[in-house]
């Protein structure tokens, strides 16, 4: 009998446990599903719980920058880095506070640290844009061409992308290649006002 006894207490237990997992919040789901805001609490209490559970930081990471907390998701980042470990997405999500709160050269630093961190990385294409961005804003044009044709290799399929590569060529006065990437762009969106804008601008220089 404390046998059988035994054995039911161990499984009540283990369905206890099985039920209360269930039952527990996914940050991460939370996240994909846009709701980034209850993402978010639900990491701030897994990392009150367990200070050095990186996951949660990492989706805290990305859900604090959904929301435009860049302030905060840098907070939090630096601090995984510094007291667990430097995951290369925690670095990507410091790249991309730093970026929107117009920090260049932190931004640019991060993300040459996540390219050799993760060469392979999922996020390469995003890190490149950003980093094409960052070069549009010092005027580095060729810099930022070589930046955005990365991006574009990485994730072809992202109009946008290919308008700006269209951008920093035209200011380049690479005009055949500009209207190359803005014609790109627009075979992708049709819609895409600022490609169309900049092909016609580029047409008439080619015509000039």
């Amino acid at each position: 009998m404390p046998a059988r006894r035994n054995a039911a207490i161990v499984l009540c237990l283990v369905l206890a446990a099985q039920a209360w997992a269930q039952a527990k919040p996914d940050a991460l789901k939370l996240y994909r599903e846009g709701k980034y805001d209850q993402a978010r609490a639900v990491c701030l209490a897994e990392i009150e719980q367990a200070p050095g559970n990186m996951e949660s930081y990492v989706v805290l990471g990305w859900s604090l920058l959904a929301l435009g907390r860049y302030a905060d998701a840098e907070l939090y980042g630096t601090r995984a880095y510094e007291s667990i470990r430097r995951d290369p997405r925690i670095v990507e999500i410091l790249g991309e506070a730093a970026y929107h709160q117009g920090k260049n050269d932190q931004a640019l630093e991060r993300f040459e640290q996540y390219v050799n961190l993760l060469p392979d990385g999922e996020r390469l294409g995003t890190v490149y844009f950003f980093m094409g961005e960052i070069y549009l804003r010092q005027e580095l044009w060729s810099h930022a061409d070589i930046a955005f044709r990365t991006a574009v290799q990485y994730e072809p399929g992202k109009a946008a992308w290919w308008t700006r590569l269209g951008y920093a060529r035209e200011k380049n006065r690479d005009w055949t290649w500009a209207l190359e990437a803005y014609e790109k762009a627009l075979e992708l969106d049709p819609a895409a006002k600022d490609a169309r804008l900049g092909r016609d601008r580029v047409r008439a220089e080619l015509r000039a």
